[in-house]
């Protein structure tokens, strides 16, 4: 196992994306502004990333013609992608996103960047050098195997040694700007069964071994430790070694919106990745698609998350009880009290970042219930999956506990006394409930 991979995101990385609320035209502004939301109100819990996702580079991309072949980017005398300065003031005269990542450093926070899998066209037409070879993009790249929703990118060739040189020289590049993480698109395997919404197209991409390994090995020449996640999901179980080997997170679904359906859907993917989950590598339920969605790919415009009150609850007990990371999709200035007590509940948020042993004990079609544990006993989180109200019940001989135990409610941060032999309650419909059995 590589050890610098496995050094990095020791608990799962939490943070802010600027894909479910902006996405793909996100300003310097607008991420500073979550930043400095971050800072005040969410850094003492341990929020601390902010990543830029999609497009970051190109001045015409916006989330209708994204898709659109060879759209314009902007790249350096390398054919590297380089921020778009009229988005991004900052990065002008070559500073790239070193402002952007002081500013955010100065916070006490950490920056993360959206990268795409493969060369920009431009590179490829323009032939630019290959830093620190003597060929130039087109003699390392193909034009086929595509992304089949970002088509401005050509796939690197690997059978040439040099190629591994283009990803020395970007990561070289996001090193000197600063830059924590990284989230790689169009890397990682999916297929249309594994999307959460909408109609099928038949298309797919597998696990790109080759650019998956090449881009943890310039990491590590890099010299900076940078959180590697990659997208957009979800790989077979029997790669986990590969996946503990070169990357801190990967998807395990396409992109999650907020709809019941895909909701249930990932509580069925949480269950069968929660065995693989480890310290330094964790399986990604994707983005929390929550709060003030102003203007993202999906849903429409000048929205707020389609979740219920109690829906949410149920994503950030799933969240928690699975320790997916957690990327906050909202924008933050704009998210409303109720989402932002979510999200601040330390208690919760303890059992995210620090339990194990996290597995679904026992479900069907009208209810789940999960267990974890760590140094103050053990937790439990009961889900009605159903669309009525409905009392579940937790048996503590499932949990080997034959005493009386005391029961804290982990939401309302409560205690409820003490109970024997099982504990019961009633769950409001799409609704969780999240307790501790203390010690």
């Amino acid at each position: 196992m590589n050890k610098k991979i496995t050094n990095r995101a020791l608990k799962p990385p939490m943070g802010w994306n600027s894909w479910d609320c902006f996405g793909t035209n996100v300003t310097e502004q607008e991420v500073k502004n979550n930043a400095d939301f971050i800072a005040k109100n969410l850094k003492q819990y341990g929020w601390e990333y902010v990543v830029v996702d999609l497009g970051w580079y190109g001045p015409e991309i916006d989330n209708h013609n994204y898709k659109t072949e060879n759209i314009s980017q902007l790249i350096d005398e390398y054919g590297r992608l380089i921020p778009d300065p009229i988005r991004f003031p900052s990065s002008v005269n070559g500073a790239g996103f070193k402002p952007l990542a002081d500013y955010i450093h100065n916070l006490g926070l950490k920056l993360g960047i959206h990268i795409m899998r493969g060369i920009p066209v431009q590179a490829v037409q323009q032939k630019t050098k290959v830093k620190g070879t003597n060929l130039t993009a087109d003699q390392i790249s193909y034009n086929r195997e595509r992304c089949p929703w970002f088509n401005s990118l050509r796939t690197l060739d690997f059978s040439k040694q040099e190629t591994q040189a283009y990803y020395d020289s970007i990561f070289e590049l996001y090193a000197s700007w600063g830059v924590d993480y990284i989230k790689a698109d169009d890397i990682n395997a999916w297929s249309e069964v594994h999307r959460s919404s909408g109609s099928p197209t038949g298309e797919g991409s597998p696990y790109r071994i080759d650019d998956v390994e090449a881009m943890a090995k310039a990491i590590d020449k890099s010299g900076r430790d940078i959180v590697f996640s990659i997208s957009p999901g979800g790989p077979e179980t029997t790669i986990i070694n590969h996946l503990r080997n070169h990357t801190n997170l990967w998807r395990i679904s396409a992109d999650f919106w907020d709809e019941w359906g895909s909701l249930k859907m990932q509580m069925n993917r949480c269950a069968t990745w929660a065995p693989f989950v480890t310290e330094g590598h964790w399986p990604d339920a994707d983005m929390l698609p929550l709060g003030d969605l102003p203007r993202g790919e999906s849903g429409g415009i000048n929205r707020v998350s389609n979740f219920t009150n109690d829906e949410q609850i149920t994503v950030m007990t799933l969240w928690s009880m699975f320790r997916s990371p957690l990327m906050f999709g909202g924008n933050l200035p704009n998210t409303n009290e109720f989402t932002i007590g979510l999200i601040s509940n330390e208690e919760v948020l303890e059992v995210n970042q620090n339990s194990w042993n996290n597995q679904l004990l026992k479900g069907n079609d009208d209810e789940k219930i999960w267990i974890a544990e760590n140094e103050k006993g053990i937790y439990f989180a009961l889900f009605n999956i159903s669309d009525k109200e409905k009392e579940i019940t937790m048996d503590f001989s499932d949990v080997n506990c034959n005493d009386e135990v005391a029961i804290r409610d982990l939401w309302k941060k409560e205690n409820l006394g003490n109970y024997t032999k099982s504990f019961s309650v009633n769950v409001a419909p799409h609704g969780a409930k999240m307790y501790l059995i203390s010690k």
